[in-house]
């Protein structure tokens, strides 16, 4: 198989203000985001980054997509630099992220000829490729509509369509399911499998099991950076799932790593886990909108003690 994409030694660090060393209770100035990441994906695959939130997986796509530079390292996407060519390493990739937002006041038809322009997709072409998309997503009864007024679910496969307008033949999604309904999710999968067939390479990242289970050809562990294990799922779980596989490595790393049932302020119980001794987050997934809220609200305020001790969230 050809290779289409090779990961060489990817490094990102990022500067921590005085705020956050307080708020995150730490005396280090620098945070390594990625740390020498290597792997490589070939034509005609799907490749999935797995990790817990943090672990790196969307700083790496970024660089890939040229979003940020990498400190050192570098990937070559069918042969252009991300460091040396990036022009190039753009017209070759699709990129969607789920917190890409598309402005309220266009509508479909308008961003889909507005992104065809920007890749100088000839005007023939483009017709015909928004003719087959918009049909198989649904889009084709809301392409006049603007994005204000679509649903979520809607807004996700606009944004899809937009990002592989020029026909990619590299394909990178970080969280592609993020927010959607399972409908629309399915759609969603289904292409991707569809792009795979075709002979396009798609990179996805996620920390959801049974999606990578689902897609993936190879996947790749990140954890606090660095890529833990890549392969095949039948030589990385063997006889496991993939979920216990994971947590059997995750302790490996961290063997301070446990589960506990817990109880919410609400009533609610769940379970929960921490690299500590002592679990002590007490929200459940139903509080947490709430609680989050409240809690940016005390940093901004410079109260984060009295949030704590207010919603039991100190150790």
């Amino acid at each position: 198989m050809r290779e289409l994409l090779q990961v060489k030694g990817l490094t990102k660090t990022f500067q921590l203000s005085a705020k956050q060393q307080k708020l995150e209770k730490t005396k280090e100035k620098v945070r390594v985001a990625v740390d020498h990441l290597s792997f490589t994906a070939y034509e005609g695959e799907i490749f999935g980054l797995l990790g817990p939130n943090g672990a790196g997986k969307t700083t790496t796509l970024r660089m890939l997509a040229t979003l940020i530079r990498p400190d050192s390292g570098d990937a070559l996407v069918d042969g252009a630099s991300v460091v040396n060519q990036p022009d190039q390493v753009r017209g070759r990739i699709g990129f969607l992220t789920s917190e890409l937002k598309l402005e309220d006041c266009f509508t479909p038809n308008y961003l889909f000829r507005f992104f065809s322009d920007l890749h100088k997709v000839d005007p023939d072409v483009r017709d015909r490729r928004k003719d087959a998309l918009f049909a198989r997503f649904g889009i084709d009864r809301f392409a006049e509509v603007k994005v204000a007024n679509l649903s979520t679910g809607m807004k996700q496969k606009v944004s899809l369509v937009v990002s592989i307008v020029h026909d990619p033949d590299i394909i990178i999604f970080d969280e592609p399911t993020n927010g959607l309904d399972v409908l629309t999710a399915k759609v969603v999968t289904d292409f991707l499998q569809q792009l795979r067939d075709e002979g396009k390479t798609i990179i996805v990242s996620t920390h959801i099991f049974s999606l990578i289970e689902k897609l993936c050809d190879r996947v790749g562990v990140i954890v606090g950076g660095k890529m833990i294990v890549c392969d095949t799922l039948d030589r990385i779980c063997g006889d496991m799932s993939l979920e216990d596989r994971f947590f059997e490595i995750y302790k490996e790393i961290h063997p301070t790593y446990h589960q506990a049932t817990v109880t919410c302020n609400c009533g609610n119980t769940f379970v929960t886990g921490s690299t500590s001794e002592d679990i002590h987050v007490e929200i459940c997934s139903k509080c947490h909108p709430f609680y989050t809220g409240q809690q940016k609200a005390a940093q901004a305020r410079g109260r984060v003690d009295k949030f704590n001790k207010k919603y039991g969230m100190g150790k």
